[in-house]
């Protein structure tokens, strides 16, 4: 009996891991196709539209890129794009911001420039992608004729900037560095319009490079820069979308607290202030005429840095809310985060 009822008990055993296998869900087997993973989805061939209106498709993310315009090499190399360029504008070797931050571009060819272009040059190349001003149409054209993609650009004031920078980031997949770049630039803006909401605002005129009675109208990107560093721009009534010229007798009847030389300017500021046609001018006679450093490149014209224009001014004008020091930390912390050097140290 009990040698029967243990074999009673087997069976049952049996029967009961029979119907727990079955009812087991089957084990996944591993393949090699489930070991691959998936490629990324390609966000090309995109299609994008340039600050001319032109829509442009790009195929591929390019490798190979032209840079015909200096600001836009300069957004390239605050981009991290600066290793795709293979041609570059003329006179590059005078930028010092590419000696400091990307020196082999000084040994790309040159494309030649705005007035000169060197469309064939250039075509030679073989780039995937060319960027070139506005006043480039036709050689834009004469490229894509070919099935070269090009796009043109105008960053002529701080919002056509930032565009410029987007669309060139979007064309070469790169969107999470312009995004970067652009928060920094707007946080800039930012911590300068906080600074200095409360401090009284000086009168401000701008003179330009070619002559001390040259300046920059409200429209221009300069009365922008002027503006954000806590200041007015005496001539900001002026309308053109370039630099105006105006006469003593003006410049007199403004009176400006603070006269301010472009950094390119081809006279100084003790030219200014030895100028006897100025003798009665406020600025001229409390000797606040200064000039905007251009160590590495010029902050009154629309570069990604240029915000830092505004960032050097506001510790001019207001030396007691905004020191040299705080100016100094915030203009280092940007060429090393976009440009890869310490502005103090050159």
């Amino acid at each position: 009996m009990k040698k029967f009822l243990s074999i009673l008990l087997c069976l049952a055993m049996i029967f009961t891991m029979a119907a727990c296998t079955k009812n087991d869900p089957p084990a996944e087997t591993t393949s090699p196709e489930n070991n691959e993973q998936k490629e990324p989805e390609s966000r090309y061939p995109l299609q994008i539209t340039d600050q001319a209106g032109r829509t442009v498709t790009i195929e591929k993310a390019p490798e190979k890129i032209v840079s015909g315009y200096y600001i836009s090499t300069s957004a390239i190399i605050a981009l991290d794009l600066d290793s795709k360029l293979v041609g570059i504008e003329a006179k590059a070797a005078k930028r010092e911001i590419y000696k400091l931050s990307a020196p082999e571009l000084i040994e790309l060819p040159s494309v030649g420039s705005a007035k000169e272009f060197d469309l064939e040059g250039c075509i030679a190349l073989e780039p995937d992608l060319v960027i070139l001003p506005m006043k480039l149409k036709d050689a834009a054209k004469s490229m894509e004729d070919l099935g070269i993609d090009v796009i043109l650009v105008n960053p002529e004031n701080t919002d056509l900037l930032r565009q410029m920078v987007a669309i060139i980031a979007s064309a070469a997949d790169v969107p999470e560095n312009a995004a970067k770049l652009l928060q920094h630039v707007t946080e800039t803006e930012t911590m300068l319009k906080n600074t200095l909401k409360d401090e009284e605002k000086p009168s401000v005129y701008l003179a330009g490079n070619s002559s001390m009675l040259s300046t920059a109208g409200g429209s221009m990107y300069q009365s922008a820069m002027i503006e954000l560093a806590g200041a007015t721009n005496v001539a900001s009534e002026i309308t053109d979308t370039y630099w105006v010229d105006i006469d003593y007798e003006q410049l007199l009847t403004w009176d400006p607290e603070y006269i301010i030389l472009a950094s390119d300017a081809s006279y100084t500021v003790e030219d200014v202030l030895a100028d006897p046609n100025l003798s009665d001018c406020k600025a001229v006679k409390e000797g606040k005429v200064y000039q905007i450093p251009g160590d590495a490149e010029a902050w009154d014209s629309p570069v990604p840095a240029g915000v830092l224009g505004s960032v050097w001014l506001a510790s001019i004008l207001h030396a007691e809310a905004y020191t040299a020091e705080d100016a100094n930390e915030v203009i280092n912390e940007f060429y090393e985060t976009f440009y890869g050097f310490k502005y103090s140290e050159n």
